[in-house]
């Protein structure tokens, strides 16, 4: 028997096609829609409108210094309840679930990276100095509140969270959390370790407090990524994934090249950094007004926070000055509707996958 339509896997993007324009309203949303030259120009010239004005550069100065506040005023109108949480995640990024939860229809999902050790070994119990990932965890956040006591299997691996793990997940800007947590509830792996952190301390808080936060899987910080010399917790090369969700397009440009290289260096060889940003004539570019223009394609939005709208030419140029291959980088043009409204919306996304050779390229 088929499985109900609510059970069935999300389709990845670029799978529903609108062939027939009597069709429009038919669903939500429809991939890889098809741009003429009439609207591409349209489209250039509203960009080219509502950047002839750019701000003064003491304003401009004013949003970078006071970017913290803008996103802490942000979190603390908005709480977690702006975001939905990203499920679409795994169908996009399955490397985020490589031992995914049983599906409804009792089959599990593929394996996908290198485990380091067992699920046998990962949960022995602690004997003869050899610590199960769940006392070991217990004994890394001891360390962080000054407490004497360390294990010595911990000596030698390292006294950072997440040391335990074999696979460590680090989502860069976590917000209210609506990307870590659906990792944690749909990855199943007893290996895994999942980092976030963000730019703002409310966001943090939310996470922190949320009731499905577990220590023992998770750990949230607070991280000023334009800031080369606030630490990470972990060590270079210690990381299996990397996540930029809508993230890098809110960071100042000419500071983008310096944080990709320093999450590059983060990554073990083979590690993925997996990308999902705002694309060049996205319907959130077109909408901005004259006088809110920083820079060439950089904008400040009403509430203070920025955004800025990538090629992929871009992005490719930052990843692989930072030393990485490209796995993945395209453009996902969707039109979205809004049926009760008959309205129409085109967004304009990047997705991008750049992992770590195993052997540094010559």
């Amino acid at each position: 028997m088929a499985a109900p339509s609510a059970a069935r896997e999300r389709r990845r993007f670029g799978q529903r096609l609108l062939t027939d324009p009597a069709r429009l309203f038919q669903h939500n949303a429809w991939d890889n829609v098809e741009w003429s030259e009439e609207q591409e120009a349209s489209a250039r010239r509203k960009v080219e409108e509502n950047s002839s004005q750019l701000l003064p550069q003491e304003k401009q100065e004013e949003y970078e210094v006071n970017a913290k506040r803008y996103w802490d005023d942000f979190y603390k109108i908005h709480e977690n309840g702006f975001f939905k949480d990203r499920h679409w995640l795994f169908t996009e990024f399955p490397e985020l679930a490589p031992n995914r939860n049983s599906n409804q229809n009792g089959e599990s999902g593929p394996e996908f990276g290198h485990k380091e050790e067992s699920s046998s070994e990962r949960l022995g119990r602690c004997e003869n100095g050899h610590c199960s990932l769940e006392s070991r965890t217990e004994r890394e956040f001891k360390l962080l509140e000054n407490t004497p006591e360390v294990c010595p299997e911990l000596q030698r691996d390292g006294d950072f969270p997440g040391s335990a793990a074999s696979y460590r997940v680090l989502e860069v800007g976590c917000g209210a959390g609506n990307t870590v947590f659906p990792i944690l509830q749909t990855n199943n792996d007893p290996g895994l370790f999942v980092y976030c952190c963000d730019f703002s301390t409310t966001a943090v808080d939310l996470v922190q407090n949320n009731a499905e936060y577990d220590s023992s899987r998770c750990f949230a910080f607070v991280h000023d990524l334009c800031n080369d010399q606030s630490p990470f917790p972990m060590p270079e090369e210690s990381l299996d994934i990397v996540i930029l969700i809508f993230v890098l397009s809110a960071i100042l440009p000419e500071k983008m090249q310096s944080i990709v290289t320093r999450l590059s260096g983060l990554l073990k060889p083979g590690g993925m950094i997996l990308l999902r940003d705002y694309g060049r004539y996205d319907l959130a570019q077109l909408r901005f007004k004259k006088g809110q223009c920083l820079s060439e394609n950089f904008y400040v939005r009403g509430d203070g926070t920025r955004v800025y709208f990538f090629t992929q030419d871009e992005l490719d140029h930052l990843f692989t000055t930072a030393g990485l291959e490209k796995i993945q980088n395209v453009v996902d043009r969707r039109l979205q509707v809004n049926r009760g409204k008959q309205m129409t919306m085109y967004r304009v996304w990047i997705q991008c996958k750049y992992h770590k050779p195993a052997s540094p390229r010559p």
